[in-house]
Order: structure tokens, then sequence, then C-alpha cells
């Protein structure tokens, strides 16, 4: 922050979050700032009447920019001599009451930029702010702060699994009171610069796409045509394949390895730290590559032999079988003995006739939806999968282009790992801008703003 300049005198604030604040600056509690809050309404199921309107949910919070998304809103019936109480007016505050969870917790807010009718859900509460103390812009900011270090937390009240803000509680703590053209000069200031930090993410967020896209293309390629380009070709007959290398076969899985079946997992036989093998469950497979050894369940050899569960070799192939995971296309490998959960499948080669990490790659470039069952519940037909046509080149040209995709993808990986920390960094100065400066240890009364 050292290319901005800081206020010329300070006082104690009293306050160990915020610090010292400028001298003319006031601190005061939340509700001070409050002129009403309301919560929420969820109404019924839309009717095609004149009492349909768009109703805000905790979904169409943009916890980026903190504003409300309107794409794509969900409709509900709420009588009109209802509504009226609920009806937003652009600039008021929406916090998040009820919901939430560990990574997430209830209390952020956002802010509602709109001029279309309609009204918020049940888990929302609408803040409407004293103009003549705050500007909705200014304090929108205030509560990122507090958000980002987790201050809401401890007006959190969860006997059941949903977590409940106590906002009569989180109200009462104490803010920063700038003057009002004050705050509205702070908030236009972040309103610019966060816009040009987000502008920065997106990029790299799409040249992280742009290198995803590349990686894929390059294991796709090597897979399916081999690494000399001037080697004869002949067509597979597989249409997402084409041709191939003259001297590659076809073979079905069935015949260059075994698909193994998870196990059903009882209650009571979960969250133990400690045992013989790692037990993964479906939300353990995310992404591609190695999985972790560590998982947060383990069982003892008792509990297989007693079970009858399918101990899954080392370096096989997991991947979700059931349900709209399989939909992600997420393959890892196991680097150890594990036993999984019977929402994934795996595939452990056959090493004399297939290289395994050849068959990793090749993997990869498999969509799981071409071996599902249809029905309401999409899953992987064993059948078919066995069935499954499996490129074959000789077992040294196999290990060459798994040699090969082995340094291009940790280049990209290197590349892509490199910009997600660029990322965080920009995502950190971000977030400490907005609390350099409505802390006012910054002064950007000064800044132009464009």
């Amino acid at each position: 922050m050292s290319r901005y300049k800081r206020y010329e005198k300070y006082k104690d604030s009293g306050v160990e979050w915020i610090g010292e604040i400028p001298e003319h600056w006031e601190i005061g509690r939340l509700k001070n700032s409050i002129k009403s809050c309301r919560n929420g309404i969820w109404g019924d199921e839309p009717q095609g009447d004149n009492n349909d309107i768009a109703c805000i949910r905790v979904t169409d919070f943009n916890r980026t920019n903190m504003e409300i998304e309107v794409n794509d809103l969900t409709i509900r019936n709420i009588p009109a001599s209802k509504q009226k109480l609920y009806l937003l007016k652009y600039g008021d505050l929406l916090i998040e009451k009820s919901g939430g969870g560990e990574k997430q917790p209830v209390g952020f807010v956002t802010i509602f930029k709109h001029n279309i009718p309609a009204v918020y859900a049940n888990f929302i509460a609408r803040i409407e702010l004293d103009k003549r103390k705050a500007y909705s812009g200014f304090f929108k900011y205030i509560y990122s702060a507090m958000y980002s270090i987790r201050l809401n937390v401890r007006s959190i009240k969860q006997t059941t699994g949903i977590q409940n803000l106590d906002t009569n509680y989180y109200f009462d703590e104490r803010v920063m009171y700038p003057p009002l053209n004050e705050q509205i000069h702070i908030a236009n200031f972040l309103d610019q610069k966060t816009a040009e930090i987000d502008g920065l993410i997106a990029d790299k967020e799409k040249l992280i796409e742009l290198l995803q896209e590349k990686r894929q293309a390059i294991i796709t390629e090597a897979v399916t045509k081999g690494l000399n380009p001037s080697v004869k070709m002949k067509d597979s007959g597989v249409e997402w394949i084409g041709e191939i290398p003259e001297e590659w076969e076809l073979i079905k899985i069935k015949f260059v390895g075994t698909i193994y079946s998870g196990n059903g997992f009882k209650e009571e036989l979960q969250g133990k730290t400690e045992g013989d093998y790692p037990f993964f469950k479906v939300s353990d497979i995310n992404g591609n590559g190695k999985l972790a050894i560590s998982s947060n369940n383990y069982v003892d050899e008792d509990d297989v032999v007693n079970n009858g569960w399918n101990i899954i070799p080392k370096n096989s192939i997991l991947f979700p079988k059931i349900g709209e995971a399989l939909k992600k296309n997420h393959r890892k490998i196991n680097a150890c003995s594990c036993l999984i959960d019977n929402n994934i499948a795996a595939i452990k080669t056959n090493e004399r006739i297939i290289d395994f990490n050849y068959f990793y790659y090749y993997f990869c470039c498999v969509n799981a939806e071409w071996f599902v069952n249809p029905g309401a519940v999409p899953s992987i037909n064993n059948a078919y999968l066995k069935n499954f046509m499996v490129l074959l080149p000789s077992k040294n040209e196999q290990k060459a282009i798994a040699n090969f995709l082995d340094q291009k993808t940790a280049e990209i990986d290197d590349l892509i790992t490199e910009i997600k920390l660029q990322i965080r960094k920009l995502k950190e100065y971000r977030q400490s801008l907005i609390s350099e400066a409505v802390t006012g240890k910054i002064d950007v009364r000064d800044y132009v703003v464009d």
C-alpha cells in the first residue's frame, strides 16, 4: 500500500481489528447505521399470475464483487399485499442469516444495485441503512473486511447442521464512521480498484482454461496419433479417435485390466484417522493425478475381512461412477492400496500388456458418459466399460508416449501452479486494499476516480 499516502493524524479506535483511524473519523456500533432489518420470505410455487415475482436467493450472491446477480432468478408467488413489505430498493444490503458451512460461514453481505421488482428469500435479511450516517457502497466493504477476518463467526449459533447468524449480536460490533462524503469517495475508489483487480484475475483464470485445453489436446494427440508425425495411418473405426498409426491395435478394456467396484461404507466405521487402509469417498475424487495417501477415513484388516470388501491395488485408476460427479471426468491414481465407496469404480491394468501410465493418459481422454446407464440417475454400466476399446501401441511406444506426456504435462502444470499463485496474491492484495481503505490506513480522498 506504499504508493498511497496516509492521513496526517491518527487516533486509537479502541477496537483491536481496526487499530488506528484518522483523527476526524468516529467509531460506532454497526446497528447505528441501520434504519431497518427484515428477514425474507419464500412464498409459494409460481402460478403465472400477477403475484409471481423474482426472489433473490443466497445462490445469487456474487462473492467476488459483493453484488447480486440477476441473470437467472427464481420466481415465487407472493400476494401483492405482502410483496410491499419485502420489495428491494437500489442500494439495499442483503446478509445471509442461515445456511453456510465451515468454509463459507453465514454473514456474507452483498448489495442490490438493480431497479427491478424483487423480494428476497427467508435465509436472507435486508439491511436498509440510515442514509444520513451510512453509504451502502461503503458499508458493503466494511462487511467484507469483517467477513475476511471471520468476525462474523463469533455471532453464529449452530444447534443443527444449519448455521444461524445472531444479527442482534453481530450488529453490536463496532466499526468506522468516516464523514458521509468520505464514505462515498472511498467506495468509489474501491469499486474502481477492485474491478481492475478482478479483470486481471479473470484474464489469468482464462489463461488457465486455455492451458488446460492445450494440456488435454497434447494428451489426446499423443495417445491416439503417437509421437511420429510421418508414420503411416489407418482408420481406427472409432469416431472420437479417427486415424491411428498403422501398427497400433484396438483391444477391449477387459483384456488389459481388472475393473473393481466400491463398497458400502457403514457410518459407524467412518471417521477413523488411523488404520490399515485409507477408505476414499467420491468427494475425494476431485481433479486428476495422484490421490493423497492420507484420508479422513481408515479401516482395519478385520473390517475388510468381516465385510467382504474389495481392496483396490496400488496404482489403479479411480473415478466416480454415479450421479453428477461422473460427468466431471475426474481420474485419480491411488498411491497405496485402499478401499473405495460404492460411488467409485477402479481399473487396475495388466502391466504385461499395457503400461499403466500410458493407460492413465488414454483414460483421461475418455468421456465417462460414453458408458453410462440411461435413467434418472446416471451410472457407469460395467458391461459397456469392459468392452470399451483401448488403443494399444507397442510396449516401448507406450512408455515413450507416457514419458513424453509426463514432461509436457508437468511443464503446463508448473505454469498453471504459478498463475494460481499470482491469482491468490491478487486476491490477497484486493482484500488488503479493502481493509486498508475502510479502516483509514490509506488516504484516497485525492484519488481521481475515472
